[in-house]
């Protein structure tokens, strides 16, 4: 039987609890829209679950291979930084669980299509 994979969006945090219920909305529309039963989000700080305690989540309920999904906008120091110490930490701390990072949004092209989206909707009609 094929281990089941689950997915952490992992997101800066914010003392602003509204920007962290954002993230866990996105988190909720990722698992809905993607049919995903295993779905978390995860902080790297001001807010909890941090991606450890988000890993033990999604290892609690059946994960055997864990995807990270940054919810930032580009490359920079936290996710290349950070984000791979935190990895390698948190994969050290689940042995047996296949734990890895996907790319950033930055290059998507989705997010052109976002920006051209903002545009007119700025626009006068």
């Amino acid at each position: 039987m094929p281990g089941k994979t689950g997915f952490a969006v992992f997101a800066h945090g914010s003392t602003v609890e509204s920007a962290n219920e954002a993230v866990r909305a996105v988190a909720g529309q990722l698992a809905r829209e993607g049919g995903y039963d295993l779905v978390e989000a995860a902080f790297l700080e001001s807010a909890e679950p941090d991606l450890n305690g988000a890993v033990d989540r999604l290892v609690a309920r059946g994960a055997t291979r864990v995807v990270v999904i940054p919810y930032f906008l580009t490359l920079g120091t936290h996710l290349q930084r950070d984000l791979p110490f935190l990895v390698e930490r948190v994969a050290a701390a689940h042995p047996g669980i296949a734990i890895e990072a996907a790319p950033p949004l930055d290059g998507h092209e989705a997010l052109a299509r976002i920006l051209v989206d903002r545009a007119r909707e700025a626009l006068p009609d």
